[in-house]
């Protein structure tokens, strides 16, 4: 289902050249008008704020989601490869020389990479650091690399450089200069592991999120009519409004665009997001939003979404049907917004409430 809609605050030119303030990586977690008492605890991991809301009255509930938080000190010490003791710097270190043996869960995040990688036909692709650099990207200094820095860092991207032995529970890589970088999927996996948690302690409603781009819910919000929690999805050219509105039942949500992350070169703008297949900027969506099972999923396939454009992102979902996604892209005027909605006929997601 597709529809369009017209801005009158900012355009596409504003947008490209870097002066619309929506930000089109944080869905607006705004809740339905009716919802009952909620208490809200946050914490700064990841560069971003986590943040559990529960129903109010339940301090039971929020001890135990006090202990979901204190997950993410020791998954960030994991994941991140800016500390030096970190368990994916020393796989980065050491596996195109030797395979590393790597902790049963991180293990099974990278098999689900590997296998998602596949799927996509290379869109999902945890390598892609090199890229990042020649782009300058991973110091937020953006500059335009010429075609042979380009081929150079393409020849150290791919998950296929990567090698998973199941059976040893290892991972190698097949050439020095190879490197995983767990930015797509990270902190969808923190937030599944809190979850895991949540659940274990007997809490059946709460909404998550990592950054407000990464969400996971769970029962219901209180006081409540509609089913699940309700998320607020950005306009992209009118700062601080909502393009419209999603219900999450025991889902998650995520979110990829490169609104917050570019530079411009010669008049044109290049966002952070590329395309590991031939190592450049994608254009063509302001933001693209994936509901799935799993926080995890969710992060990486909105990823790959955004690169791989409606039509395929559209026969991707139809082999599957716990996936949705929606594609929020220019429409044919300047000031027009067309979103593509793929798997939410059934009236999940609507325009905002006046």
């Amino acid at each position: 289902m597709d529809f369009v809609t017209r801005a009158n605050r900012q355009s596409r030119r504003d947008f490209l050249q870097g002066r619309t303030v929506a930000p089109p990586t944080e869905p607006l977690l705004e809740m339905a008008r009716g919802a009952g008492p909620l208490v809200s605890l946050c914490r700064r991991a990841m560069a971003c704020d986590f943040d559990v809301q529960l129903p109010a009255n339940n301090a039971r509930a929020a001890q135990v989601a006090l202990d979901a938080l204190d997950l993410l000190e020791p998954l960030e010490d994991q994941m991140t490869v800016y500390r030096d003791d970190g368990e994916l710097v020393r796989i980065n270190r050491q596996a195109a020389v030797e395979p590393v043996c790597v902790e049963p869960r991180l293990f099974a995040l990278l098999e689900l990479a590997q296998q998602l990688h596949r799927d996509t036909d290379g869109a999902m692709d945890l390598t892609t650091g090199p890229l990042s650099r020649a782009w300058g990207f991973s110091r937020r200094q953006g500059r335009l690399p010429s075609d042979a820095e380009i081929a150079a860092a393409l020849a150290d991207v791919g998950m296929d450089q990567v090698v998973l032995d199941a059976t040893n529970r290892t991972v190698a890589f097949r050439r020095p200069g190879v490197s995983l970088h767990l930015n797509c999927i990270g902190k969808g996996y923190a937030l599944d592991r809190m979850a895991e948690l949540l659940a274990a302690g007997g809490v059946e409603d709460f909404l998550l999120h990592g950054g407000r781009s990464s969400v996971l819910a769970r029962g219901h919000c209180p006081g409540r009519e509609r089913p699940g929690w309700t998320i607020g999805l950005p306009h992209p050219l009118r700062p601080g409004e909502r393009l419209g509105e999603i219900d999450l039942l025991d889902q998650a949500l995520g979110t990829s665009g490169s609104g917050t992350q570019f530079f411009e070169h010669g008049g044109r703008r290049y966002g952070h997001l590329l395309d590991p297949r031939n190592g450049r900027p994608v254009e063509g969506s302001y933001y693209v939003t994936v509901i799935a099972p799993t926080a995890a999923e969710a992060d990486a396939l909105a990823t790959a979404f955004y690169i791989m454009g409606p039509e395929k992102t559209r026969d991707y979902c139809a082999s599957r049907s716990e996936l949705a996604a929606i594609l929020v892209r220019p429409g044919d005027a300047d000031d027009d917004v067309r979103v593509h909605t793929i798997g939410l006929d059934d009236g999940r997601w609507r325009l905002p409430a006046s």
